[in-house]
């Protein structure tokens, strides 16, 4: 069950607003107490893997990013994520992404953009998808 998937260029847009909204603000606090800027530094990465792990478990399926542009990720039944949804789409994902040189993330793109469902290889992996419908709409919805 599928409801109003979002495509390739609202959740590009959602990941341009977290890069506005919370990697760089987190860049230029910490440049300012460590008085350098250092995108690669394991603190500012650690920090964000936290940040894209726990969000979406603890705000309904959304991050900033995505709440700016009104979608969440949700499990394939409609229901919040947990952080098991969670460590397969950031952690099982992101490893495969590597081990596959970058290749498995231009795949994911095209499924965003071609497919029905909309649905990314990090999406299959961790049985979700990236909906428009707000938590109450689908409340709504799945007590039909």
């Amino acid at each position: 069950m599928f409801n109003q998937p979002a495509g390739f260029w609202i959740r590009l847009g959602a990941g341009i607003a977290n890069g506005f909204f919370i990697n760089l603000p987190l860049l230029v606090i910490f440049a300012i107490v460590t008085d350098e800027f250092n995108a690669d530094d394991p603190i500012v990465s650690f920090i964000m893997f936290l940040y894209f792990l726990l969000t979406p478990v603890f705000w309904k399926g959304y991050d900033v990013g995505k709440k700016t542009m009104g979608i969440r990720i949700v499990k394939k039944d409609g229901s919040n994520v947990h952080i098991g949804n969670m460590l397969m789409r950031n952690v099982a994902a992101g490893i495969f992404y590597m081990i596959t040189f970058g290749i498995g993330v231009l795949v994911s793109a095209l499924f965003v953009i071609f497919r029905e469902d909309k649905r990314s290889i990090h999406d299959f992996m961790a049985g979700t998808y990236v909906t428009k419908m707000t938590p109450e709409e689908m409340a709504g919805y799945l007590e039909m």
